[in-house]
């Protein structure tokens, strides 16, 4: 995707894949949300960066010391598949958009998204995904110790505890992003 050249942002869709949106019980208000800030930074050139958890078959990457792995390992949610893996179909990568395989919570720790950010020439990055709890908690804080500039989507995050999502969002990621709803994103985008 050829950037404009004062574009300095990328939108993150983090863990939004078949068994993190199962997770939420068909709610579809967040993937509408996400859908509606993929269009614009699509329509304003933005780079749309896809981050997925995935394995190898087999699990070999999860190591029985990290309990919320080896759940899952031993749980026979089956990772390393195709449906699990998959991004839901409205809002799918377009030509251009970068999927990035992450092995960790964290949407940098066991990929190459700091090298993909790094090749845009990324400074800021925009936060969304499921759960606000894992991914989007733990990216924003290895974001800030990597001093990128981050705005956190609200309405584009969903977690499973309504309570600690909210937490998250009103207290906790203030004091380390810039937390707004799409759609004033999407303004911000259009001025």
């Amino acid at each position: 995707m050829e950037q404009k050249p004062n574009i300095d942002s990328a939108l993150l869709v983090m863990d939004v894949q078949g068994a993190t949106v199962k997770m939420l019980g068909g709610d579809p208000s967040v993937i509408d949300s996400i859908t509606k800030a993929i269009q614009s930074a699509h329509a304003n050139e933005i780079p749309v960066i896809y981050v997925v958890l995935g394995f190898r078959k087999g699990y070999p990457e999860v190591s029985p010391n990290n309990k919320s792995f080896s759940q899952i390992k031993n749980s026979g949610m089956n990772l390393d598949s195709e449906e699990e893996c998959q991004i839901p179909v409205s809002i799918s990568p377009q030509e251009g958009d970068v999927i990035v395989t992450k092995k960790r919570v964290s949407a940098f720790t066991g990929s190459d998204l700091e090298v993909v950010l790094r090749s845009f020439n990324i400074k800021h990055i925009v936060l969304t995904g499921i759960a606000t709890s894992g991914v989007v908690l733990s990216t924003l804080r290895e974001a800030a110790d990597k001093d990128y500039g981050i705005t956190v989507l609200a309405d584009c995050c969903a977690d499973r505890d309504e309570e600690v999502h909210r937490v998250l969002i009103t207290k906790i990621f203030p004091r380390q992003a810039d937390v707004i709803h799409v759609e004033e994103w999407i303004a911000k985008n259009n001025s």
